[in-house]
């Protein structure tokens, strides 16, 4: 087996546990796909695409790509990709970049305006299209960076879920591949060729804070291989009762239990992860919308 499809293999089966785990396919679904051009949409959509194929239930996939008017973006790359593989897809176009400079001092970035603009632009798309579903990009270290930048820079305990229904009640967002880690991803989508388009076209400034918790993430990770995983882990592991939220330990009533405090070897305390490197253990089984299918090689 070629490390092209041992990548996928792994790829799927971390797309298929979420799935599973929280309900984020249905029957008869009709999923916006958001595809950017970088290396996590890409890889979203195919893996979206093979689980179409072995899946027990009948659900559509549109990919769209939305041109923000970002000086030279190539959309006709991004097109001829969804020509290529044979997917349905839209190309939107709506000038936000012209807004976000306006809005956004110089030297700052241009981030959460851009993605607040563009996620605003794809809920309208979905609904006029009739899709049940959006599903975005987001993987395990999107997942845990959120989750300290969170606890560091805003004093809340949040991260990214893997389903959301946005404010207004009209759509939900899905991210299946929240178990997957992101350098398996953009080892398949080297190994794939995907025409990946350069993320910083707009001259937006870095996330200076999302870099210093990447930063951070990897100097910990070469310390002990299984922080990532644990970190994961921890967001579905939480246990109410001992943190300090006073309106929620008034929901729960009092709390009872053992206080397990620290582990004395930390070490032990770790829980080692899994073959994708999620420390969520094993699945082996796609599950949509109740049913259930054995995975299969992709080669």
């Amino acid at each position: 087996m070629d490390e092209r499809t041992k990548l996928e293999r792994k790829l799927l089966r971390a797309t298929a546990r979420a799935v599973r785990d929280f309900d984020l396919i249905q029957e008869g679904d009709r999923i916006l796909v958001a595809v950017s051009g970088g290396k996590d949409s890409y890889t979203l959509l195919h893996l979206l695409l093979r689980l179409r194929e072995r899946a027990p239930i009948e659900f559509d996939l549109v990919a769209v790509n939305l041109d923000q008017g970002q000086p030279g973006f190539p959309a006709e790359v991004i097109e001829r990709h969804f020509r290529a593989i044979g997917v349905s897809y839209r190309m939107l176009k709506k000038d936000t970049y012209t807004i976000v400079r306006r809005l956004v001092p110089d030297g700052k970035t241009t981030c959460p305006v851009c993605s607040r603009l563009r996620r605003g632009i794809l809920y309208n798309a979905a609904v006029e299209m009739g899709c049940t579903k959006i599903a975005l990009g987001h993987h395990r270290e999107d997942l845990i960076e959120t989750l300290l930048m969170s606890a560091l820079y805003a004093g809340a305990l949040k991260s990214m879920p893997p389903k959301l229904r946005s404010d207004d009640g009209r759509n939900v967002v899905i991210r299946p591949m929240c178990y997957a880690a992101e350098e398996d991803i953009a080892a398949f989508a080297a190994a794939m060729q995907f025409p990946v388009v350069p993320c910083d076209l707009c001259g937006s400034q870095p996330n200076l804070r999302r870099r210093r918790v990447k930063e951070l993430l990897a100097e910990l990770s070469r310390e002990h291989r299984a922080v990532k995983g644990n970190l994961l882990n921890a967001l579905g592991k939480v246990v109410p009762t001992h943190l300090l939220d006073r309106q929620l330990l008034a929901r729960l009533g009092d709390g009872g239990g053992h206080d397990a405090g620290f582990a004395e070897d930390e070490d032990e305390a770790c829980v080692p992860p899994a073959e994708d490197g999620s420390a969520l253990g094993d699945a082996s089984m796609v599950v949509l919308g109740g049913a259930s299918r054995r995975t299969r090689s992709s080669g």
